[in-house]
This record gives structure tokens, sequence and C-alpha cells, in this order.
């Protein structure tokens, strides 16, 4: 049976916990913000989860290759589509998404084919569809507005979204084009992985790269396709990254951060819906963006070991084991000067010495009980003495090492004096230097 280590355990208890927070909060929702939960809500709240599972998990190989800008660009590039799909076809909401995947496809098939061929940039490939494409599609739009029947277009709702015009066959294509996208994500997971971390020894191993990575980018722009109505080519590019950056400040592992990412992006959906039904002026669109948003901040200030907020603490931490490390050397040398480890040593020689970090050192040496205040003084506790003995005696190997390491075949650490020697090398290795160190103290 495989153990779990704390960091899997720690995104384990998050989506448990994510989950059962999105189910407390639609009673939560009824009791305190008066929510109906009508057929239109329960019809946008759906569709807004399940197309944060498709966006957050196909975002989040994007977000990992780096080209997060994708999604906004191909985004923008749909609007031409739609746009033209317009022309041809009437207001048919099928023949609009055709046109916006068409759109999009092809600034996919623009950007890889102008960075493989050319020595531009994929980023500024990127922004020249990204303002090309949206360009044309507002030429277009203001075309289709000049003639006759642009009341009845309707298009602009393409650019912020318009969630109230969704319906249950809009819900239930968002379910079958992402269980496609799931089914082709599954069956070709080992190789989406690999051209996503190292295109280069995928190709070395006879993988076709360029069609993987247009397969890959063909299922982010299926997603977007999907999202135009309830996010709009504007907002959109939020849904696709928001979730997969939040998801990868807690987890190292691509199939953690997949499965966070969809239940990020499925409480920013339906939460997002349900909120901005509280006010009939609150769109539902930017509303999920924001809640999102909130995801991604809580996520960058508080995932252990990425998260600020666990920065500034073990900073802190690092910060005070320095001072003290400081001022336990600084007792060790003038109790030994002065004849005897158990000298006190005068408080003002110690601030004046260390200056205000010499405070929180006495303060952390204190909680550890390693010294003990004799009036204006302070003296070395019997535990005190052991462990400044310890602390210098792994300075003096460390300079030992410094000068001699490569004399004594030493093998190459960095060097860091805020950590033990000898946990970093062998006891043969420490041995050697010990006698070295005995040598020129003797």
């Amino acid at each position: 049976m495989m153990q779990l280590t704390a960091e899997d355990r720690r995104v384990w208890l998050l989506i448990g916990g994510i989950s059962l927070l999105a189910l407390l909060f639609i009673p939560f929702s009824q009791l305190f913000l008066n929510v109906t939960y009508d057929y239109t809500l329960r019809t946008v709240a759906l569709g807004g989860a399940l197309l944060g599972v498709v966006s957050g998990v196909l975002g989040s190989f994007a977000i990992l290759r780096q080209e997060s800008l994708l999604g906004d660009a191909l985004s923008h590039a749909a609007l031409p589509g739609v746009a033209m799909a317009f022309l041809l076809a009437g207001r048919q909401l099928p023949w609009l998404l055709m046109g916006a995947a068409a759109a999009s496809w092809l600034g996919v098939y623009f950007i890889h084919a102008v960075t493989r061929s050319t020595r531009l940039k994929q980023d500024a490939t990127m922004g020249i569809v990204l303002a090309a494409w949206f360009a044309a599609g507002l030429v277009l739009l203001t075309y289709i507005q000049s003639r006759s029947d642009a009341s009845q277009a309707g298009l602009k709702t393409f650019i912020f979204g318009q969630a109230a015009a969704i319906s249950r066959q809009d819900v239930q294509l968002i379910a079958l084009v992402g269980g496609v996208a799931f089914l082709i994500l599954g069956l070709l997971w080992k190789e989406f992985k690999l051209v996503t971390f190292d295109p280069e020894f995928a190709g070395a191993n006879g993988f076709r790269v360029y069609l993987l990575q247009m397969l890959l980018s063909t299922l982010i722009v299926a997603a977007i396709v999907m999202g135009l109505q309830l996010a709009g080519v504007i907002l959109m590019v939020g849904m696709l990254i928001a979730p997969g950056i939040a998801a990868r400040q807690w987890t190292n592992q691509l199939g953690q951060m997949v499965i966070l990412a969809a239940i990020f992006g499925a409480f920013a959906g339906g939460t997002g819906a349900i909120l901005s039904a509280v006010d009939k002026d609150l769109p539902t669109g930017p509303m999920i963006i924001v809640v999102s948003f909130v995801l991604v901040l809580l996520s960058i200030a508080l995932a252990p070991g990425r998260g600020l907020v666990w920065k500034w603490v073990r900073l802190r931490r690092d910060r005070q084991q320095f001072a003290a490390q400081t001022v336990l050397r600084e007792l060790f040398h003038y109790a030994y000067d002065h004849g005897s480890l158990m000298t006190p040593v005068p408080e003002k020689f110690i601030l004046g010495v260390g200056g205000p970090a010499a405070a929180l050192g006495l303060r952390r040496l204190r909680e550890q009980g390693l010294v003990q205040p004799e009036g204006a003084k302070w003296q070395l506790t019997p535990e005190g003495i052991k462990a400044a003995s310890h602390t210098v005696q792994n300075v003096l190997l460390w300079d030992i090492y410094r000068q001699f390491g490569d004399e004594l075949g030493l093998p190459l650490v960095a060097e860091d004096r805020q950590q033990d020697i000898r946990h970093l090398l062998s006891a043969e290795a420490v041995a050697r230097l010990e006698e070295k160190l005995a040598g020129r103290l003797g």
C-alpha cells in the first residue's frame, strides 16, 4: 500500500475541504443571502461549475507549458469567427460557436507555424494573434451593427458574456465536450505529460510533439469556445488560468494539480454564479472571475511551501535562529576568554556587539533554556554551554572544510554555516575534518 506524504495528505484534505465548503454554501446562500434557486440560476450555476472543471483541467497544461497568454490570445481570436458565422449563417448558436472554434483554431495554427518557421518567440506571436484577430472582430461587429438587422444581432454579448442566456442544452454541450476532452486527456496522459515537461526528450524518443501540442491546444480552444457565452472573450482567460495558478501553489504533482484545479474551477464557477444572483445588477461572468482571483490570492498567501505567509514565518524564524546562534557564540567566546564558561556576560556588551538583533537572539536563547539572566548580565546554562560548544565547533569545521576540503578529498557541498556540517558529510569525512582541526589547534 502506497504511503501518503504530508503534502499528499494536505492536498487531499484541501480538495475535501473545498468540496464541503461548496456544498455548505448552498444552504448558506439561501438562509443569509436570500438567494432563490430558480431554473435560470440552477442552469447558470451548473454551467459555470462544469465550465470551471473543464477550464481548470486544460488550463493547468497551458500554465505548465508557460502558455498562459495562449488562452487570452485564443479567446480574443474567437470574436471574428463569431462575426463571420453570423454573416454567413445568421444568429444560430451552434454556427456561432463553430465560427468561434474555427477562428481560434486558426489562431493556434498561426502561432505554432510562425514560432516554428521564424525567429519570433511564442509570446510575441500570441500578442500578434490577440491584437490582430480581436481588431478584425471589432471591425466585423461594427459592420454588422451598421446593417438593418443590427438590433437583432446582439453579438456584443460575446465580448463580456451573457450568462442568463445559457440553456439546459448549452450545459449538456459543455458536459459533452468536457467529457470528450477528458477522455482524450486520459488516453494520452503520459504523452501530454511528457511534451509538457520535456518536449525535446519526447521528440528524441519518437513522439510526434507538434501533433500532440496542436491536439492539446485544440482542447483548450474547445474549452474557450464553451465559455464564450458565460465569460465572453475578455474574461475567459481568467477561467482558464486562475484555477491552475491557484492549484500550482499547493502541489508539485501534475495529477494532484489537475484535480485541484478542477475543484477550484468548479467552486469559482458555481459560487460566482450564485453570488451574482444576490443582486440582479451583478454580472455573472465577472463575478466568477472575482471568485477565481480570490482563490488565487488565498493560495499565493497561504499555500505551505510557496505561500507568502509561510515564507514570512520561515524568514522570521531563520532570522531569529541566526541571531540566537550569533549571540550564543559571542557568549561562549566572552566567557571562555574570561576563564570560565559560567562567567556572566554584561548585556551592554552583547547589545553593543550584536545590535538590535542581539536582543532578539537573547529572547530566543532564553526560551530554549540556553541562557539565564544574572542581573544586568547573561549566563550560559549547562545546556547552553553544550549547544555553544557544538555551534563553535561547527563553525571551525566549516573553516577547515573551506581551506582543506580539496586536500582531504571531501565531497562538494553548499556552504551554509547555519547547517550542521555533520549532517551534510559522512562520519568518515567529519572525522578527517576533526583530525585536521585538532592538529591546527594542538
